[in-house]
């Protein structure tokens, strides 16, 4: 569980640094529509940062490994998620928009194996 709370930290100081990058650096760089695509990878990041500091005590907690396999499906979501929006928003490549959605069911997979661990925990 610690990997994840490592994760879910790690993630969480880079996607406050890439939201600053955007808001500061990216501004005026990119377009309108780039910078919105740049704040979604942010705000999805973030969010599943702290979902990997949830996951990682609840997996302590009830001692779950479904928990553990909840939390490598938010990591690859991030990535998958995230990675391809940011890379997206850089190089205008658009094919990485086929990306993001594996990002996005790795995410859904995620959540619903949090759930079953919450559900099946005494």
């Amino acid at each position: 569980m610690k990997v994840l709370l490592v994760a879910g930290c790690l993630f969480g100081f880079l996607g406050v640094a890439a939201g600053a990058f955007g808001a500061h650096a990216l501004r005026g760089q990119l377009s309108t529509e780039m910078l919105d695509i740049w704040e979604i990878a942010v705000r999805y990041q973030i969010y599943h940062s702290l979902a990997l500091l949830l996951v990682s005590v609840l997996g302590k907690q009830t001692g779950l490994p479904g928990a553990w396999w909840a939390g490598a499906a938010m990591i690859a979501g991030v990535l998958l998620f995230s990675g391809s929006l940011y890379l997206l928003a850089l190089t205008g490549l658009r094919w990485l928009g086929a990306v993001t959605p594996l990002g996005g069911i790795a995410f859904l997979i995620g959540w619903a194996l949090l759930a079953w661990v919450v559900w099946s925990s005494r």
